[in-house]
């Protein structure tokens, strides 16, 4: 755990510290619609089928942690690990800018909000502090996901996974305020981000 836990902080430092100055949105479309991102993640970086999550709109410094961890092996979520090899930083850095460019929106299969789990996930998401890292629009920023507008089934696997331990970021922040979260909570929080 030791080890994996200073190639996640090599690798965050490696896509926050120095990033380059070459990113190209442009070379990132064409590298996505090559490598087939779409057929997941919707043509538009809005996924379109769950359980897959959106791009659109994340920042451009996540999506590069991201795809340098399942690059490194580091973060397992198939088939991304086995997608992302070959692909170098540069390539990495276009994509991330390429995605980030596009504009988020909610997946065409987003049902109407329900008022009452809305309200309980409003409440649980003030109480859990989570715009203070997710910012109060849950927009993301820096290396911390987009939420909002986000696809509901993926929001509860994800944060079903940081309160299991099964998943992390680049730090144990979510799987510290996820724990002792049920599932009816989790089911909550979700229905109510994905509202955004």
């Amino acid at each position: 755990m030791i080890l994996r836990d200073a190639v996640v902080a090599a690798a965050l430092a490696a896509a926050v510290a120095f990033p380059s100055a070459a990113q190209d949105a442009a070379q990132g479309a064409a590298l996505a619609e090559a490598r087939g991102c779409g057929s997941c993640h919707g043509a538009k970086g809005i996924a379109e089928q769950p359980p897959m999550p959106s791009l659109a709109g994340q920042p451009a410094e996540f999506v590069t942690l991201q795809m340098i961890l399942f690059r490194e092996r580091l973060r397992d979520a198939p088939p991304m690990p086995d997608l992302a090899q070959g692909l170098e930083d540069g390539q990495i850095e276009d994509l991330a800018a390429h995605f980030a460019a596009l504009p988020p929106g909610p997946p065409p299969d987003r049902g109407e909000a329900d008022a009452g789990r809305a309200g309980e996930g409003a409440a649980l998401s003030q109480r859990m502090n989570c715009g203070v890292c997710h910012l109060p629009t849950y927009a993301g920023r820096a290396q911390i996901p987009r939420v909002a507008g986000q696809r509901e089934e993926y929001l509860v696997h994800a944060l079903t996974q940081y309160r299991e331990g099964t998943r992390r970021g680049s730090d144990t922040n979510m799987n510290a305020v996820m724990y002792g979260v049920t599932d009816a909570q989790i089911a909550a929080l979700a229905h109510y981000l994905a509202q955004r």
